[in-house]
């Protein structure tokens, strides 16, 4: 699939558009830290990470706090143990603009942003991704690409606030089981059935 979009062929664009095209599964471990418009961190977080096209995720927070994602393909669970909470809601009833969401969606990328390549920076190759509703979470997302694999991710708030996610130990292409992305809600956990966007 190509984006129809209007994204600007550039080597930054054919980066993620490789991406898209060739890599089927990605696992890895991620560094996420948040700041706000001062540059103040807020929280930093770490965890896993694993994606199956088309669709499927699971990101697991670690540190300091532990929460979960998992996507099947047809419906996204957000499971927080502290709270003994899970909510479930249709897996296409909102680009939620999580990393994971962003990197399985192929559709959505092009149907939420505006994609333009912005150069080269440390090695990699950086991509804008500008969207297209004035009523987005994002004012910007920034991706930074090595050979065809998201190596970071930069989210911008309207406010000011940026989060920044940095990819390690990744690894394309390997057989993933589809046990990885089912949920089940552990025993006394409430569970709260979303029928759209939160």
């Amino acid at each position: 699939a190509t984006f129809a979009g209007g994204a600007i062929a550039s080597p930054e664009t054919d980066a993620l558009q490789r991406f898209v095209d060739k890599v089927v599964t990605l696992s890895a471990t991620f560094q996420q830290v948040q700041k706000d418009e001062r540059g103040t961190v807020m929280s930093a977080s770490s965890g896993r990470l694993w994606l199956s096209r088309p669709g499927k995720f699971k990101w697991s927070y670690e540190k300091p706090y532990q929460q979960l994602m998992v996507c099947d393909g047809k419906e996204l669970w957000s499971f927080d143990p502290d709270l003994a909470q899970a909510m479930v809601r249709p897996a296409g009833a909102t680009l939620q603009g999580t990393p994971a969401q962003l990197l399985t969606d192929r559709a959505a990328l092009d149907q939420h942003f505006r994609i333009e390549g912005a150069g080269s920076d440390e090695g990699a190759l950086r991509l804008k991704l500008l969207p297209k509703s004035p009523d987005s979470d994002f004012k910007l997302i920034e991706m930074w690409f090595v050979e065809s694999v998201p190596v970071r991710m930069r989210f911008h708030d309207p406010l000011g606030g940026v989060s920044d996610v940095e990819f390690k130990d990744i690894k394309t292409n390997v057989a993933l089981d589809a046990s990885v992305f089912r949920f089940t809600p552990p025993k006394g956990t409430e569970v709260i059935r979303a029928e759209g966007p939160t």
